[in-house]
């Protein structure tokens, strides 16, 4: 008895024995085929899906595109916006180089790669900027959208509304540095479209992209871009990388006058994607346009319903294409925003805003009010300049004015005989015109300053009709108009289009505020650099706090003046 209970007892050890050996073989397998697994992933079988689009800058024509509406995750790109956003701040003169912008912990407790900034550090805007641009530092990008927002989230909002704005349709943002989110979402199309934007929008700005090195605090680090300098005319502009993109690039290239913006996402090293890239750009480069036809890419001024484009996951769906109908983000209370209607024919999804302008001249002032004098005489409507040009030379006393209009423009009410004229006498064609913005739909604060009122965009040319000649009536000299009160002003471009264009967005969003404001123009020359001023005039106090509280509210720089 005592035997066969040895006997059983010792089977049973050795079937011990035997099982623990067959455990521990089996998971020494299991862990080599695991790291297996891995090594390969980032080797032959690691394939994210794939997305690209080429498109010409000048002409706004798309030359290529594979899977271009593709729902992908944006990566790094997203930084892209992110600085899209401090440009307008600097342009706003909110922001200078200099500025020292704080670190919060937050910031600092970002995920590599960064610049290994501290909590309770300070660093320049323009080290933040080139921090990005060169080593895509993700605390760099925390700080700027703290510094411009009450927080990241916040922040993340507000490039999503900027998106909109611009027409990307299909991004939604939910961090300002590209680390990984599965909400986090873009296209191919909506990069390059973003690429082309940043570079109409802030030429002076946009040369930070062409940087290839930048020193920190003593450490020298190389721009990811590895195309820069080994492509000939590559100026910029983007990379990135999470694991559900794949390698992403945003590129620029001017060539012979030619301008290609190109787009890849979903390389599977960043060598195959940059090789990707350049096989593209030396492909079309030569059926792009030698001469810039395409408007600049405008913003609508209104980002409208801000849309949460999401997928499951691109992990889930990686070759899928974008859906239909865009689905609201779990993690946002966003609505899905639709991208406009393409013109029938059109080869530019983008279609500029058309600015309602008025262009006047008044003895050299420029001015955008049409305030006193001009408003008390009628006015004569003229289909040309020639006919204008003749207009002009039987009405001596008589000024020019061409309006972007369809229909002709309103006539204030007449002045009583004898009303003093506004400019000095023609000699013989149309004087030389000064592009400014007129209030549309605006009610006369006075009925001897009644504004000019436009309706459309066909132009014709309206010439105020000479007032009644008088032997002893002395022509006084032309005046210069005031603008008295308070006023607020939208931003200062290098531009006088971008001035007006500002203008008419702001007046576009908030017309219960601006409709009786008479916008304008203001030239300005700073350290031998023009700019101009967009400025809304003829309020309160109260009501320019109020309108300026509005407007930054919905993504306008603003700020308030007393004349």
């Amino acid at each position: 008895m005592l035997r066969t209970f040895g006997e059983s007892r010792g089977f049973r050890t050795v079937m011990v024995g035997f099982l623990v050996g067959v455990a521990a073989l089996a998971f020494a397998v299991d862990s080599a085929d695991a790291k297996s697994r891995r090594r390969s992933k980032k080797t032959s079988s690691y394939n994210p899906p794939y997305s690209a689009i080429v498109v010409d800058a000048n002409s706004g024509k798309v030359l290529h595109a594979s899977e271009a509406d593709g729902i992908r995750h944006p990566a790094s790109l997203t930084k892209i916006m992110t600085l899209y956003l401090l440009f307008e701040r600097m342009e706003a003169g909110k922001v200078k180089p200099d500025t020292l912008l704080k670190v919060s912990a937050h910031a600092a407790d970002q995920s590599p790669t960064k610049l290994g900034l501290k909590t309770g550090d300070t660093i320049k805007a323009e080290d933040a900027i080139l921090g990005l641009v060169t080593k895509s530092a993700n605390d760099a990008a925390v700080v700027i959208a703290e510094a411009l927002a009450d927080d990241e989230e916040e922040f993340a909002k507000l490039m999503t509304r900027k998106a909109r704005a611009l027409g990307m349709s299909r991004t939604v943002y939910m961090n300002a540095s590209g680390l990984p989110d599965r909400d986090q979402v873009t296209t191919a199309h909506d990069q390059a479209l973003l690429g082309r934007a940043i570079q109409d929008r802030f030429p002076h700005y946009y040369r930070y992209f062409s940087t290839k090195s930048f020193t920190f605090r003593g450490k020298t680090m190389g721009n990811h871009n590895h195309l820069l300098g080994s492509v000939q005319g590559v100026d910029g502009i983007k990379t990135g990388y999470v694991n559900a993109s794949g390698f992403n690039l945003v590129a620029s290239m001017k060539r012979n006058n030619r301008h290609l913006v190109a787009v890849v996402l979903g390389g599977s090293s960043g060598s195959a994607r940059d090789a990707r890239m350049r096989s593209l750009l030396d492909k079309y480069v030569v059926e792009a346009s030698a001469s810039r036809t395409a408007p600049m890419i405008a913003e609508s001024g209104d980002g409208g319903e801000i849309g949460a484009v999401s997928v499951a996951s691109a992990d889930d769906a990686p070759n899928a294409p974008a859906p239909a109908k865009p689905i609201s983000s779990s993690r946002t209370e966003l609505k899905a925003g639709h991208a406009a209607p393409k013109a029938a024919g059109a080869v530019d999804p983008i279609k500029p805003n058309a600015v309602r302008t008025i262009k006047v001249k008044l003895n050299g002032v420029q001015s955008a009010s049409l305030t006193p004098p001009l408003a008390h005489l009628p006015v004569v409507a003229v289909k040309d300049e020639t006919a204008a040009a003749q207009r002009l030379i039987k009405s001596p006393q008589a000024v020019a004015i061409k309006a972007s209009v369809e229909t002709p423009v309103s006539r204030p009410q007449p002045a009583a005989p004898g009303a003093p004229a506004v400019a000095e006498p023609a000699k013989s064609a149309v004087p030389s015109a000064t592009p400014v913005h007129a209030a549309a739909a605006a009610e006369p604060r006075q009925a001897e300053a009644a504004p000019i009122q436009v309706a459309s965009a066909e132009p014709t040319i309206a010439i105020p009709a000479a007032a009644p000649a008088s032997a002893e009536a002395a022509q006084p000299a032309p005046r210069k108009v005031v603008h008295t009160g308070w006023m607020i002003q939208v931003g200062a471009f290098e531009a006088e289009r971008d001035a007006r264009d500002r203008l008419n967005s702001a007046q576009s969003k908030a017309k219960h505020l601006l409709a009786r404001a008479d916008a304008f123009t203001e030239t300005v020359v700073k350290d031998s650099r023009t700019f101009y001023r967009a400025r809304f005039a003829g309020f309160e106090k109260d009501e320019a706090e109020a309108a300026c509280k509005y407007l930054k509210r919905n993504d306008f720089a603003c700020l308030t003046l007393k004349n």
